[in-house]
């Protein structure tokens, strides 16, 4: 998740984006601004005790140094028409980040958690808002902060909320 400093300057980029797309952006996005590194899974009400206790144990063995995350662009993925994602890009040129991710999937995938492998390659981005009209990517000055944690958010569906289910200190040499 990013710092105070970064969520700011992601906000910026977005009230830019939105007014040019003919609206306000909301400013309390803030708080829910991540960036998602594995997908447990798609849950109505509850997560299953067993895959919440699977992804919190994997979590608690990663063991790797904080790192760098940096955004270069601001784009749009595809999605329902007038209702497209508008992203911050360019991480994946980020060598650590690329790597913690990679880890933290293949343990996932062999602890049985199987719904992650529906994105087949990690693209990192942080979401913006939801946009009326597809965006070209373009650069930014370069949105960045140091990761010295990493979180499980579970989504509660269909109210634009998140619930932290643990969160997990970045420490050590990563461990493959």
């Amino acid at each position: 998740m990013p710092d105070a400093r970064a969520a700011q300057q992601a906000t910026e980029v977005a009230s830019l984006v939105a007014r040019d797309q003919g609206f306000a952006a909301r400013a309390d996005r803030t708080s829910r601004f991540h960036v998602t590194l594995f997908h447990v899974g798609h849950f109505a009400g509850e997560i299953p005790a067993g895959t919440l206790a699977t992804a919190r144990a994997v979590a608690a063995e990663m063991v790797a140094p904080p790192f760098e995350v940096s955004f270069t662009h601001v784009g749009s993925f595809a999605g329902r028409p007038g209702n497209l994602p508008i992203v911050l890009l360019g991480a994946d040129a980020e060598p650590e980040l690329m790597a913690f991710q990679a880890v933290l999937q293949d343990r996932l995938l062999r602890a049985g958690l199987t719904a992650g492998v529906l994105h087949k390659r990690f693209n990192p981005h942080l979401t913006l808002f939801y946009g009326r009209q597809p965006l070209e990517a373009s650069e930014i000055t370069p949105i960045s902060w140091r990761a010295d944690a990493f979180v499980l958010l579970r989504s509660v569906i269909g109210q634009s909320r998140y619930i932290e289910e643990g969160r997990w200190a970045l420490r050590g040499p990563l461990a493959k």
